[in-house]
């Protein structure tokens, strides 16, 4: 009994210290530390690298001038000040040649993927900039880790950290068809536009997809939009949010946008 009462009290320690650390901030409760987030990024975005067959990468060498473009925007982003893990995290981007699949994802850790038929859907930088913004803010708020925590216990993410190969399978096939509940996707919403608030961006440009997405009668939406508020919704909290934050930028960069996706395979 004496040894269940020690248990208890540090399981509410930990859960008390854990409560105090997120009190105030976007996210919610989360037991894993930055470290960790760190350690299970990495070991997923590997996991994800090795796959050429399911995960064909654009090659880093031959795309320079596409990965420049878009390292350049991520920049933008990160130097805003308002990403809370900027140097914490990797924050570095891979291209996925799949022109079907409209969708980019972020592994804890900041390690970005970025699937072309979502780079040709879209039509200007600040579009680009305000998905990317997106996944980096799924990231910076660590959903990924709280989500999983949720999905699969912290037992069996520790597994993984361990080193369990087929469980790390699991979890790298879990982050790329994740849905992330409505609270989530509404703060990274919110997020992208904040990122985006203080660059000479369009700071509402994460709007423009879901805008494309509604012009098209809903057709090719994704499947991961189907257990969220609707685009017309999500468009109007893009924009609100940057009326509410009196965003001047309004630059869109479509020449720009299109010269890179024009050098896309």
């Amino acid at each position: 009994m004496k040894k269940n009462k020690i248990i208890i009290f540090f399981l509410a320690s930990i859960f008390m210290v854990g409560c105090a650390s997120q009190k105030g901030k976007k996210g919610g409760f989360n037991l894993f530390t930055i470290e960790q987030d760190k350690a299970l990024g990495a070991q997923v975005a590997a996991e994800i690298d090795s796959n050429q067959q399911e995960f064909p990468l654009l090659d880093s060498i031959k795309y320079r001038d596409v990965y420049q473009y878009i390292y350049k925007v991520r920049d933008k982003i990160l130097n805003s000040g308002n990403v809370a893990h900027k140097d914490d995290f990797s924050w570095r981007l891979r291209i996925i040649n799949d022109d079907s699949t409209l969708n980019a994802f972020c592994t804890p850790g900041g390690y970005i993927y970025i699937y072309t038929g979502i780079l040709k859907f879209l039509d200007s930088e600040d579009q680009f900039a305000g998905v990317l913004g997106h996944e980096i803010a799924h990231a910076d708020l660590r959903h990924s880790t709280r989500q999983m925590t949720k999905m699969y216990g912290v037992g069996f993410l520790l597994e993984v950290l361990g080193g369990n190969r087929q469980m790390l399978k699991q979890i790298a096939a879990g982050l790329i068809n994740l849905k992330f509940s409505r609270a989530h996707e509404s703060e990274a919403d919110e997020m992208s536009v904040e990122y985006l608030c203080p660059t000479d961006y369009n700071a509402s440009g994460g709007a423009g997809f879901f805008k494309k997405i509604q012009e098209m009668g809903g057709g090719r939406a994704p499947e991961f939009l189907s257990t969220h508020p609707n685009p017309e919704n999500r468009i109007e909290h893009f924009e609100t949010h940057k009326e509410a934050l009196n965003c001047q930028g309004n630059n869109r960069y479509i020449t720009e946008y299109k010269a890179m996706v024009a050098k896309l395979p």
